[in-house]
């Protein structure tokens, strides 16, 4: 009596396997290989060694848990920039199976996204301090303090990098120093940036008028970590937005190309502040710009003449810093 196919363990374990395989192939093999292909996205560079280092501070604090470095492209997401794409993940380095991003990608988003935030939180500054201690600035962060991460010391030495808290956060006479760890970190983070790309479809931006829901949306993903929701700022840190000249100005082009270009140094009510903010003209186009800029000069008591869309592109285009 002949066997039959299921009696055949050789035939029915090859069989099973070659299905297995083209499965694997047709869903997602193919599919990943013709994504990287066809994607327009700059390919990222390879890690430098303190970026390494910072990647593995980061995974053994624990941040993956909850920060995502995925944008999905749901309107939730959008202010967190374009969506991320297949090539976003792609890392040069060795061993990048093992120490790329997919790894930490996250889940949980209980924190902000940080797959941009290299460009959204470029200022090392507010890195370091946000890290001490989030509550800095950010009073209702629910991210534990990093102390270990930094000393505190009374005569930090010249090579030194102190950070630069509100007083108060440190013991009298006492300066906070990072520590190399805490650099590593931060220069990891600032590594994380989303490359413009050019097949992606761009959500379509028109003329700002009574668009303060929109520059709301904007500015807490974009401005509110230093300025704080409130418009108060943080002392000796970030200036208050609440009454600031240049925020209150009838001439808009100051409080414009500030945005545009950043700013650092920049002395307000007697105290000059370090720390640098960073230039968005790449990040924000000009409809963004005057609705996050009309959400700063209508809010928090402030009461300015509200700017249109021609007028940051006239100033834009002016090439004017300030």
């Amino acid at each position: 009596m002949p066997s039959r196919f299921y009696e055949q363990p050789a035939q029915l374990f090859g069989v099973v396997c070659a299905g297995f395989l083209a499965l694997s192939y047709g869903i997602a093999i193919a599919p990943a290989v013709s994504a990287q292909a066809s994607s327009t996205a700059v390919q990222p560079a390879p890690r430098s060694a303190q970026e390494t280092r910072g990647l593995a501070v980061y995974v053994s604090e624990g941040c993956p848990y909850c920060h995502t470095q995925q944008v999905r492209p749901l309107a939730v997401d959008a202010v967190w920039g374009r969506p991320t794409l297949p090539a976003d993940y792609a890392n040069l380095a060795p061993l990048a199976w093992y120490a790329g991003t997919p790894g930490v990608l996250g889940s949980q988003r209980t924190g902000p996204d940080l797959s941009d935030v290299g460009r959204r939180q470029a200022s090392p500054d507010w890195q370091l301090m946000h890290l001490f201690n989030p509550r800095l600035v950010s009073p209702s962060s629910v991210m534990p303090a990093l102390p270990w991460l930094f000393r505190l010391e009374a005569r930090p030495s010249a090579a030194a990098r102190i950070v630069a808290v509100p007083q108060g956060a440190a013991p009298a006479g006492m300066s906070v120093v990072a520590t190399d760890a805490a650099l590593d970190l931060v220069t990891y983070l600032l590594s994380l940036r989303l490359e413009p790309d050019a097949g992606a479809r761009r959500e379509p931006t028109t003329a700002i008028s009574g668009g303060a829901s929109r520059g709301a949306d904007i500015f807490e993903a974009r401005c509110a970590a230093c300025h704080q929701s409130s418009g108060k700022g943080v002392p000796a840190a970030f200036p208050a937005l609440v009454g600031n000249p240049t925020v209150t100005a009838a001439d808009p082009t100051l409080h414009v190309s500030t945005i545009l270009h950043g700013l650092q140094g920049k002395t307000i009510e007697g105290f000059s502040y370090s720390v640098a903010m960073p230039a968005f003209d790449s990040l924000l186009d000009d409809a963004q710009i005057a609705a996050v800029v009309n959400h700063e000069r209508t809010s928090w008591g402030n009461g300015a003449p509200s700017v249109t869309t021609e007028q940051v592109r006239a100033i834009r285009a002016s090439g004017r810093k300030p």
